[in-house]
C-alpha cells in the first residue's frame, strides 16, 4: 500500500496553533453550528441559493453543512449572483473571484478542461460532490448553478484521487417550494445570441413533491474569425418527499453542444508580432465537433434519528465527441508561416459512480464529534481514437487563405480503451472541543484498477495502486470575529496513459500545507479568508513535444499567500473579490523542462474585485450599477521554454435598469480599455487572446 512520506498531519496543525486539543473546559452544552438568516427570513443552507455574495454556510469541504468560518480550511464561495451581475455563462470568469485560479488548456474551447489551483493544473472538478471531469464533458452551463465552491490544498481523504492545488464543485439548482418562472435573454457584441428559462413547481398541494426545468438555447460566433459554438441544454430535477423521514431527488441534464475547434494564435517572437487576435488558423470548411452528454443521478436520504442520517446516492454520465480540426503544430523558419496537422477524433466514455454515507453525532468524554463515514465505487470506460494525416499544410499567420485540400499522407495516432474501477472508504469526523475550538480528522483508503490497451501499438497496461490519504486541522476563535487555523493534507492520482516503452507511470503524490485567519467583519456583513499555503508534488508529467508523449519529470513545489473576502457592506452595496501570489516550480526536472522553471499559465500575483452599488429608493429602486477589475501577472507561456505571456488587467462596467416588479433590464461593458492580451497558451503557436473590448444587452422577466 503506498503511504505519504509523514504521518503526523494532525501534530502539525495543532503546532502551528500552539494549543493544547483541551484548550479550555467546554460547558456542558455546545452549539455545533451557527445558523445564518438572510434578509428574507430564509435559513441558508449549503446547497440552497445565496443572498448577494456572502455565503455563510458550505457542503464542499466537509460533505456536510457547515458553517465556513468553523472550517479549518481555506473554502472560496462564489454564488451564481456574481455571473449574473458579470453577464456572463462563463465558469471560468467565477473563478476568478476564488484566489488563486488560473486558466489552463480549454481544449479548443471545447470544455473546462483544465485549470490551476494553488499553481498545480488539474483536470477535475465535481458537480454535487460527484466527479464531473471524467472523459471530455462540455463546460458547466450557468442555467442550473447555485454556487461554485473551490476547497484549497489537496482534498483526496474526502474526494480520493485528485491534484493537491484544489478542488472545485459545482452545486446545482434544487427544485424549491415555491412555484415561479423565470425567463432570461441576452445579446452581445459578435452575434452571441443565449435565451434561457428557470421553471419550478410543486406537483402537489402538500409540496412533498417538487419539481425544477432550467433550459438554455446558445448560437454565439465570436471576435474570432469562422468561430462559433451552439448549445441546446435541458436540466430536469425532481425532489420527493417520500415521508417525513425519508427524501427522494433526482437530476438529471442533457447537453449538445458544437464548437469550432480553436487553438488560438501563433505569437512569433514569443510576442503578438504584428499578428491580428481575430486570425483563425484551421480551417473553415472542417464544421463543428459534436460534444453531446447526458447524465443522471440520484439521492436518496433517510434520517436513522434524530443524530443519524443515511445518505445513498448514484451518479452516471455519458458522452460522445466527435469531429475534424486543421491545428497549428510549428511555426517554420520564414517566421510568418505555421505547420499544421490535420485531426480526426472520435471519443465515447461513460462513468458510474455509487456512494454510501453515514453520518451522525456523539459525545466522548467533553468532545462533541459530528462523524461522516463513506463508501464510493467507481466503473469509468472510455474509448478514444485521434487520427492524424501527414502532409505539408502550412498557413500564413498573417494572411491566411482558406481551402487548401486537407493532407492525404500516412495516418498516424492513438487508439486505445482505458477502463478504471476504484473502491474507496473515507472516514472524517469534525470536533468541538470548546465554544472556541474545533479539529478536523479525515482518512481514506482507496483501490484503483486501470486498464489501458493501446491498439495503435499492441501496448497493453495494467496498473492497481493502493492509497491512504489523510487530512487533518484546527481552527480557534480568538474573538467573535477573528479565527486562526492550520491543517496538512494528501493527494494521490494515478497517471493516466503510457510512456514511450508502453508502461504506466507511478501515482502523483502531494502533501500540502496551510495556516491562515478567517474574519467575520462590518457586523458580519463581510467575511474574509487569509491563508499562508506551501504544497509539493512528486511523480509529475509533462508532454514530449518529439514524440507527443507523456514523460515524468520528477518534482514541483507551489507556496504562496492567497486572500478571498466577499459581503453585503450596507444594503445597497455588495462586493467580492480576492488576491493571491503564488510562486509555484519545477523542482526536479529533465532536459525540456528544467529544475527551477515556472509551472505553466500560472502568474505571480492576480488579483480582482467586483462592487456593485443598488438604488434602495426613489424610481431606481432595485436598479444598481457596478464595476469589475481584474489583474493577471506574467506568466510562463510554455512548460520549460521561454515563451511568457505578459501582465494585464481588464475592467468591466455593469448596470441592471428594474423597468417593472418583473422586467429587469442589464447592459454589460467588458474590457473598456480594449486590452490586448492572452488569456492562456500551451505553446508560442496555440495561444489564445483575450476579447476585445465588447457590450451585452439583457433582459430577465418574471413570467
Amino acid at each position: 500500500m503506498r503511504s505519504p512520506r509523514f504521518a503526523p498531519l494532525a501534530g502539525f496543525a495543532f503546532s502551528v496553533l500552539g494549543l493544547p486539543a483541551y484548550a479550555e473546559t467546554p460547558p456542558e452544552t455546545l452549539e455545533l453550528e451557527a445558523i445564518s438568516v438572510t434578509a428574507g427570513g430564509e435559513m441558508e443552507t449549503a446547497n440552497g441559493p445565496v443572498t448577494g455574495y456572502r455565503a455563510t454556510r458550505s457542503g464542499s469541504a466537509t460533505k456536510t453543512d457547515a458553517a465556513i468560518k468553523d472550517i479549518p480550511q481555506a473554502v472560496s464561495v462564489v454564488p451564481v449572483q456574481v455571473l449574473q451581475d458579470l453577464g456572463s455563462t462563463n465558469v471560468e470568469r467565477a473563478l476568478q473571484y476564488a484566489g488563486g485560479v488560473s486558466q489552463q488548456n480549454n481544449f479548443g474551447g471545447l470544455t473546462l478542461y483544465e485549470y490551476s489551483v494553488r499553481g498545480f493544473t488539474t483536470s477535475e472538478f465535481y458537480r454535487d460532490g460527484f466527479s464531473a471531469n471524467r472523459g471530455y464533458p462540455a463546460t458547466p452551463d450557468v442555467s442550473s448553478i447555485e454556487r461554485i465552491e473551490v476547497l484549497k490544498g489537496p482534498a483526496a481523504s474526502l474526494y480520493g484521487r485528485g491534484d493537491p492545488g484544489g478542488t472545485v464543485n459545482i452545486v446545482s439548482k434544487k427544485p424549491q417550494a415555491d412555484s415561479f418562472a423565470r425567463l432570461y435573454g441576452s445579446a452581445g457584441s459578435w452575434d452571441r445570441y443565449r435565451t434561457s428559462l428557470d421553471l419550478n413547481t410543486p406537483l402537489d398541494d402538500e409540496g412533498k413533491v417538487l419539481s425544477r426545468v432550467n433550459l438554455a438555447v446558445e448560437d454565439n460566433h465570436s471576435f474570432r474569425d469562422h468561430v462559433q459554438n451552439k448549445r441546446v441544454y435541458v436540466a430536469p430535477s425532481l425532489s420527493w418527499q417520500l415521508d417525513p423521514d425519508t427524501s427522494l431527488l433526482v437530476e438529471t441534464e442533457l447537453v449538445r453542444h458544437q464548437s469550432v475547434f480553436d487553438r488560438g494564435v501563433v505569437a512569433p517572437g514569443n510576442g503578438w508580432g504584428g499578428g491580428s487576435r481575430r486570425t483563425f488558423l484551421g480551417e473553415p470548411n472542417d464544421g463543428f465537433i459534436d460534444n453531446d452528454n447526458n447524465r443522471i443521478q440520484a439521492t436518496l436520504e433517510h434520517r436513522l434519528s434524530d443524530d443519524w442520517q443515511l445518505r445513498v446516492a448514484s451518479h452516471y454520465k455519458q458522452g460522445e465527441l466527435s469531429g475534424d480540426a486543421s491545428e497549428a503544430r510549428a511555426l517554420n523558419a520564414d517566421g510568418r508561416t505555421v505547420n499544421r496537422r490535420y485531426r480526426e477524433r472520435d471519443m465515447d466514455w461513460h462513468d458510474s459512480i455509487s456512494q454510501v454515507e453515514l453520518r451522525g453525532f456523539f459525545d466522548t468524554a467533553s468532545v462533541q464529534h459530528e462523524l461522516l463515514i463513506g463508501s464510493e465505487y467507481e466503473d469509468y470506460r472510455k474509448n478514444e481514437r485521434v487520427t492524424a494525416t501527414a502532409g505539408a499544410y502550412p498557413i500564413d499567420i498573417f494572411n491566411p487563405v482558406y481551402g487548401q485540400p486537407k493532407p492525404t499522407g500516412a495516418r498516424s495516432g492513438t487508439d486505445f480503451r482505458e477502463h478504471v474501477r476504484s473502491h474507496a472508504l473515507n472516514l472524517q469526523d469534525q470536533l468541538v472541543f470548546s465554544e472556541k475550538l474545533r479539529g478536523m480528522l479525515g482518512v481514506r483508503y482507496e483501490h484503483f484498477d486501470q486498464r489501458i490497451a493501446d491498439y495503435t501499438t499492441g501496448n497493453r497496461s495494467t496498473q492497481r495502486q493502493d492509497a491512504f490519504t489523510q487530512r487533518a486541522g484546527l481552527l480557534y476563535q480568538l474573538t467573535p470575529q477573528w479565527g486562526v487555523f492550520a491543517n496538512a493534507s494528501t493527494s494521490f492520482k494515478p497517471n493516466n496513459g503510457l510512456d514511450a516503452s508502453g508502461r504506466s507511470f507511478d501515482p502523483e503524490e502531494g502533501v500540502g500545507y496551510e495556516a491562515g485567519l478567517k474574519a467575520e467583519l462590518f457586523d458580519e456583513r463581510l467575511s474574509a479568508t487569509l491563508a499562508a499555503f506551501h504544497i509539493d508534488k512528486e511523480n509529475v508529467l509533462a508532454l514530449d513535444p518529439a514524440s507527443n508523449l507523456n514523460r515524468a519529470i520528477g518534482k514541483a513545489r507551489s507556496q504562496g499567500i492567497d486572500l478571498q473576502f466577499s459581503g453585503q457592506l450596507t444594503d445597497a452595496v455588495r462586493l467580492i473579490g480576492a488576491y493571491a501570489w503564488i510562486d509555484a516550480e519545477v523542482t526536479e526536472g529533465d532536459a525540456n523542462v528544467p529544475k527551477g522553471s515556472r509551472m505553466l499559465g500560472v502568474a505571480r500575483n492576480s488579483a480582482s474585485l467586483l462592487g456593485v452599488y443598488e438604488f434602495q429608493d426613489g424610481r431606481l429602486r432595485g436598479s444598481d450599477i457596478g464595476a469589475a477589475f481584474t489583474y493577471v501577472g506574467d506568466r510562463s507561456g510554455q512548460s520549460g521554454g521561454k515563451f511568457e505571456l505578459p501582465a494585464y488587467h481588464t475592467v468591466d462596467l455593469l448596470a441592471h435598469y428594474k423597468a417593472s416588479d418583473k422586467v429587469t433590464l442589464g447592459v454589460n461593458l467588458n474590457n473598456l480599455l480594449d486590452e490586448k492580451y492572452f488569456e492562456r497558451s500551451y505553446s508560442n503557436y496555440w495561444a489564445m487572446p483575450g476579447e476585445p473590448r465588447n457590450l451585452t444587452f439583457s433582459v430577465a422577466m418574471d413570467l
